[in-house]
């Protein structure tokens, strides 16, 4: 599961600023193991600079490198909480049964994270429009009047 990517150097010494780093600081901290370019590393040295997250690994990485957990590792999301790899994927339908596409991510926003859908839609991920989410049957139900109208 993806935590962040390696972003611009820091310094000289091989650390590098975290870009979109998971809100969980346990992953990035001193001795945790991640994976990058698909092989596992190790967290050297963690810090915060100018607000940003700055970490070393215990080898060089190339910038851009996706950093990674094993899902293995994941503690059980909380109710009613989900991970976005379990969201991607799952149809979604209007209340009455109109299809509206799949979600293919879920982009986080200032006052809520919103469904991308491979239609186009973008729909919020609030109470208000998420109805129902069921992982088993493969499918999110949300409220009519958040996707836009068929032409």
């Amino acid at each position: 599961m993806l935590v962040g990517r390696v972003g611009r150097p820091h310094g000289l010494d091989g650390s590098f600023v975290v870009e979109r780093p998971s809100e969980a600081p346990e992953r990035f901290a001193v001795g945790a193991r991640l994976f990058a370019s698909g092989e596992e590393v190790e967290v050297v040295s963690s810090k915060r600079a100018g607000g940003r997250l700055v970490i070393r690994l215990d080898r060089p990485v190339p910038r851009g490198a996706a950093l990674e957990v094993d899902r293995a590792e994941l503690p059980p999301p909380e109710p009613d909480a989900y991970y976005v790899f379990q969201l991607v994927g799952l149809r979604v339908e209007e209340e009455g049964g109109r299809e509206l596409g799949r979600v293919v991510d879920v982009e986080p926003g200032v006052a809520n994270d919103a469904l991308s859908l491979d239609s186009g839609a973008l729909l919020p991920l609030v109470g208000e429009c998420v109805l129902k989410i069921d992982l088993e049957a493969g499918r999110i139900v949300v409220a009519r009047g958040f996707a836009p109208e068929d032409g």
